[in-house]
């Protein structure tokens, strides 16, 4: 039963990550740039 409620915690977090990366990706935002495609050279997609 443990397993279970800790394979579930950490499936919930895996997705809230994921969620998170794709509503920044949206935003504008980049890991690799920070959002500041002048920093990066330029190459960011938007």
């Amino acid at each position: 039963m443990g397993t279970i409620i800790v394979g579930a915690g950490l499936v919930l977090v895996v997705a809230a990550i994921v969620r998170r990366m794709i509503k920044d990706k949206k935003a504008g935002k980049s890991i690799q740039c920070g959002g500041d495609c002048g920093h990066c050279g330029g190459h960011c997609n938007h």
